[in-house]
């Protein structure tokens, strides 16, 4: 047997042991000429899947960017438009070039062009990080980080469409489940080795290794991307998302529950954004070492690995608790950190009450983002979700970049008065968020 046959039968195998039932090889709802490369196709997806999730911890703008924003002196009111325009810019490309990328035959090119411009922004990235500082380094790192954003768009928008035409509807759960609890694992070790001097000795060393070190893995999961066998597909259907998000406005002024949704989603924004702020506290109270990073990048992947299961079960049931529920926490966690530093002082801080409360502010960050997707699934009818995803990403992508002007607060108040005024937005979120009908359960 050839090697090249060996490694398909072992791939054949190792794919029946994992996806357990009997017609493992049964295509149901994907081309025929897809069937026999399926084994192959869902081990190469998972790779690259599990690859892009590593990188995305790696250069997460709720964590690890803010904290190299610090560690070069770039003021406060950039480090507010992180998250914004990481979220906007992925959303950008599916709304605008979606209906194009459709019309194409093969899609998978899309997403390693996509990928290898990520791998690109990231070695950028280190580079001004090693070469600049200041004011200057902000500017050319939102630059950057504007065009990673850009480029995760166009591998997001097109990475659906290659899983729906070469895995079949009833192997997708499982593979986006053992590639989320690979990076999960992976994201554990990584903030391990951050305890030692592995990655290097001092702070700004640390986080430019991290950078190429993701940059490194985006090429990687193109080279992987590469293998996916992928047949031709339908050009039909591609409608272009921004028209159709314009042309479905009215929803918000005939459709009461989907306005109440779209309200409730932007004030839970507050729990989106307050984040790399907690970052920035807990680097003033504690300092910028490597280890402390590293114990953040840990709970910050246990926080979600580990509530995942529990707060999916939760909404199922109720998703409108879960984002009242994910409202109050954050809000009151946020309420609780302003008390204790008026109280005291910032240095009063210690380790293991940070720990607990980025923990704890992640595991609401989490609840909010999984409970608002199902709400929104769970409202929508066949009919008119497509217009609903449209115009709610619509907003949402254009709120999130008004959100990041709360930064320039930052210029004028102390980072836990910032956390306190998103803290009371979250609270009143969740009051908001009671009052919209039940539609899960």
């Amino acid at each position: 047997m050839a090697a090249g046959d060996r490694l398909e039968y072992g791939l054949g195998w190792f794919y029946d042991l994992l996806t357990g039932d009997e017609d493992a090889r049964v295509c149901k709802d994907i081309p025929d000429s897809a069937c026999n490369d399926q084994p192959r196709n869902f081990f190469s997806y998972l790779l690259a899947n599990f690859l892009t999730k590593i990188s995305d911890e790696l250069v997460s703008a709720r964590l690890t960017l803010p904290w190299l924003f610090s560690i070069l002196g770039i003021p406060a009111s950039f480090i507010a438009f992180l998250v914004p325009i990481r979220e906007a810019g992925i959303l950008l490309p599916q709304l605008i070039v979606a209906a194009y990328i459709r019309s194409m035959q093969r899609r998978k090119f899309v997403w390693i062009v996509g990928a290898l411009l990520s791998a690109a922004a990231l070695f950028l990235m280190a580079v001004i990080g090693y070469l600049t500082e200041g004011l200057f380094a902000g500017w050319l790192l939102i630059i950057m980080l504007l065009l990673y954003s850009l480029a995760r768009g166009l591998c997001s928008v097109s990475a659906k469409d290659v899983l729906g035409k070469t895995v079949s509807k009833s192997r997708r759960g499982r593979l986006m489940g053992y590639s989320t609890a690979l990076a999960g694992i992976s994201t554990i070790a990584i903030g391990s080795m951050m305890q030692t001097d592995f990655l290097g000795e001092t702070d700004l060393t640390v986080m430019l290794v991290l950078l190429a070190v993701a940059g490194l893995v985006w090429l990687l999961a193109s080279a992987v991307f590469v293998t996916i066998a992928e047949p031709e597909g339908a050009t039909e259907g591609g409608g272009n998302a921004l028209y159709e998000a314009f042309r479905s406005l009215r929803l918000i002024s005939d459709d009461r529950s989907f306005r109440q949704y779209l309200l409730s989603r932007i004030m839970l924004l507050s729990v989106v954004l307050v984040v790399p702020f907690y970052v920035m506290l807990i680097q003033l109270s504690l300092g910028a070492r490597p280890s402390l990073l590293g114990w953040l990048i840990i709970i910050s992947g246990l926080s979600q690995s580990l509530s995942a299961p529990l707060i999916g079960f939760c909404a199922d049931r109720s998703s409108r608790l879960v984002m009242a529920v994910a409202s109050f926490l954050a809000g009151s966690i946020g309420v609780l950190v302003w008390l204790i530093i008026e109280l005291g002082d910032a240095s009063s801080v210690s380790t293991l009450c940070a720990m607990l409360i980025f923990f704890f502010i992640n595991l609401a960050y989490g609840a909010a983002r999984l409970g608002r997707k199902v709400y929104l699934v769970d409202l929508a009818t066949a009919d008119n979700r497509a217009q609903y995803v449209a115009v709610s990403n619509s907003i949402i992508g254009f709120m999130l970049l008004i959100g990041g002007t709360i930064g320039f607060a930052a210029e004028v108040f102390a980072v836990h008065t910032i956390i306190l005024i998103l803290s009371i937005v979250s609270l009143l979120a969740g009051v908001y968020i009671l009052r919209l009908k039940e539609a899960s359960g």
